[in-house]
């Protein structure tokens, strides 16, 4: 939303924890897992204290904490979050890591401030935001004034946000870390974080109506 208070880096951090959290207790902490399928800005609303919390699950899917895999009649999320294996069959199965990757992709464009095809680029010449960022981490040069950052504290927060969505959005589910390793990334050490591969396989685009970010409770 337009009018929506800017939040700093610190703010974003600790809305990207609490989010994680509550993914993770959708995934595990209920008696029959909650996958929600429509992880995106518009669906995390913040109170007046900027906490967040999960909102419309009306894309969301019930199984047991013991299945693995789900079975999907047809794609379900919101294009430009949805994971690979929704939408293509070959590339592995449905799981609670298909949120995972939903959740990395906002969290990158948090970072970013900006949505996923859009980069400040010419409108014939689109890129792949996390392919674009990708670049930056891999030689170590975040540029803070891309970014809208103004300190080095904001710089390696945002790196740490960026590593652990890069590792959300791996192609391969397999490769994607659960919602409880995903918080235990974010509250470690900035130096233990690995650079994760390249992701070699992006959702489709969607249209600038899906761009916001945050929406305020």
């Amino acid at each position: 939303m337009n009018d929506r208070p800017h939040l700093s880096s610190e703010e974003l951090f600790k809305i990207a924890i609490g989010i994680a959290r509550g993914l993770e207790y959708l995934h595990r902490g209920c008696n029959t897992r909650i996958l929600h399928f429509d992880i995106k800005p518009h669906n995390i609303l913040l109170d007046e204290n900027f906490l967040p919390k999960i909102a419309d699950f009306g894309l969301s899917k019930l199984c047991t904490t013991k299945d693995s895999i789900v079975s999907m009649l047809e794609a379900r999320g919101t294009i430009g979050y949805i994971a690979p294996e929704v939408f293509c069959g070959n590339v592995g199965g449905v799981s609670h890591k298909s949120d995972v990757y939903s959740y990395g992709m906002m969290i990158l464009e948090m970072v970013g401030g900006r949505k996923n095809n859009d980069v400040g680029v010419s409108r014939t010449s689109e890129v792949y935001f996390p392919h674009w960022i990708y670049g930056y981490v891999v030689q170590d040069n975040i540029e803070p004034q891309l970014l809208g950052l103004r300190t080095r504290d904001e710089t390696k927060i945002a790196r740490k946000m960026i590593l652990v969505g890069l590792w959300c959005i791996q192609t391969n589910p397999l490769d994607r870390p659960s919602m409880s390793k995903v918080i235990e990334m974010l509250e470690g050490s900035l130096e233990v974080l690995q650079v994760p591969p390249k992701p070699y396989m992006s959702s489709p685009s969607r249209s600038p109506v899906d761009s916001t970010f945050l929406t305020l409770s």
